[in-house]
């Protein structure tokens, strides 16, 4: 095989790693990032069995950037950065924590050799989290989360103990999910996945190496027959020429249905204050709307003042979105909030800019409404973000993912927090 020198107009360094699929090379023009070229290549119980499969690291490279193309958009922590060629792709150079992390919605395959006693398809609700040390020569044994923090990996120069082995059991969960939700509604059921993770020069925990068809379990319409995994190629007796060809088409058509997604952007949520005073409040509120992905205008608009013409706004942006969502902004007498939830069936929420001296009142005339609405009201901007969100990402995956996102982000920064004070109180 001819020594690769050069992927994609990028120049390699040294191979720093290989595996049965891939090779990981330095990029010495690009500091702290790799080249991960894959094979044409397909194993099963841990390379016993292995083939040439001209092709499949071209589909995997093209399923691998669909996925993490995806969880970077929700916001997750990857080492994932493009691709750069038909068969490679640019990652954070990271240090591998070698520990695979098996999520399952369904009991099936070596959940069930392990657990006899369990039906075939128990659903499991939360996921089933299982991890597994990489040692081929011993079969990637099932260690627990205590041999996990007792190992005291030191990775990157980070050591990984029970706060690590947390962040990483809840990002390979809501990774399952996010997944999950994207192939609902492609008629397809994740079943399980395994993902890995690598510690980068920053000491950052990150969603890494490759996500494809080889990590997981699919279902077409949640029937094990219509399998397009690589459990196929496991299950073979023996492997013909045509029994590749068909892993290869059924990889293939993994990656051209994930074409087929379609991430909705068709919504709207419209900031509607009551005066222009209070535009630096409504820039905040959009702010955080951003933040979470929502299209989002504003309008000023008196409910009091100007009621005919808050009508006809109303009805301006019913007639043009069918996921719509107003925040409103006043103070004193609320009277746009209620007005607009009497006129619409659309969601309305209240975020009066608070004052101080006049917050009870300010807060009760959003409160006190009459019968037969159903206005909501926050106190902060960032909830009102987080309110609309909540509602738009019922229908909405990237926007539901990255709800799930600031969640996991939540955890983590009181996490280390409690961390870096432990540390400190140690030291004194």
């Amino acid at each position: 095989m001819a020594e690769i020198t050069e992927v994609g107009g990028i120049k390699l360094g040294k191979l720093l790693a290989e595996g049965k699929t891939k090779q990981v090379y330095d990029v010495p023009s690009q500091p702290g990032y790799s080249i991960l070229l894959n094979k044409d290549r397909i194993t099963a119980h841990n390379g016993v069995r292995s083939h040439d499969l001209e092709g499949k690291a071209t589909i995997s490279n093209q399923t691998n950037a669909k996925v993490f193309t995806l969880l970077n958009q929700a916001g997750l922590k990857t080492a994932f950065v493009r691709t750069v060629s038909d068969d490679a792709f640019l990652a954070r150079k990271c240090e591998m924590i070698p520990i695979e992390w098996v999520t399952r919605r369904l009991a099936t395959g070596s959940f069930l050799k392990r657990n006899p006693g369990v039906k075939e398809g128990y659903r499991f609700s939360p996921p089933k989290q299982e991890t597994f040390y990489k040692d081929d020569a011993n079969d990637d044994p099932q260690w627990s989360e205590e041999e996990i923090v007792s190992a005291e990996f030191k990775v990157n120069g980070l050591t990984i103990g029970l706060n690590e082995t947390d962040i990483m059991q809840r990002t390979s969960i809501l990774v399952f999910e996010i997944l999950e939700r994207v192939w609902g509604s492609l008629n397809c059921a994740l079943v399980d996945m395994k993902i890995e993770f690598g510690v980068d020069s920053e000491g950052k925990i990150l969603v890494a190496d490759v996500i494809d068809s080889d990590s997981w379990r699919l279902w077409p319409s949640g029937d094990k027959r219509l399998m397009v995994d690589k459990q196929v190629y496991r299950n073979l007796a023996t492997v013909s020429a045509d029994d590749l060809d068909t892993v290869k088409r059924n990889f293939l058509w993994v990656s051209e249905q994930l074409d087929k997604l379609r991430l909705k952007n068709e919504h709207l949520v419209v900031v509607m204050m009551g005066s222009a005073a209070d535009m630096d409040h409504c820039e905040t509120i959009c702010k955080y709307c951003e933040d979470f992905g929502l299209n989002v205008e504003m309008r000023v608009t008196s409910a009091h003042k100007s009621t005919s013409t808050t009508l006809q706004i109303l009805k301006e942006y019913e007639s043009a979105w069918s996921n719509l969502v107003f925040i409103t902004v006043a103070g004193r007498s609320n009277g746009l909030g209620p007005v607009l939830s009497g006129n619409t069936n659309y969601p309305v929420i209240n975020c009066p800019p608070m004052k101080p001296h006049t917050m009870s009142l300010d807060v009760w005339s959003s409160l006190n409404l009459p019968s037969g609405l159903g206005c909501a009201t926050v106190l902060y901007p960032e909830a009102a973000a987080l309110n609309a969100a909540q509602i738009l990402g019922l229908d909405n995956i990237l926007v539901w993912a990255r709800l799930r996102v600031k969640q996991l982000d939540n955890f983590v920064v009181l996490m280390l927090a409690d961390k870096r004070l432990r540390r400190i109180r140690h030291w004194e």
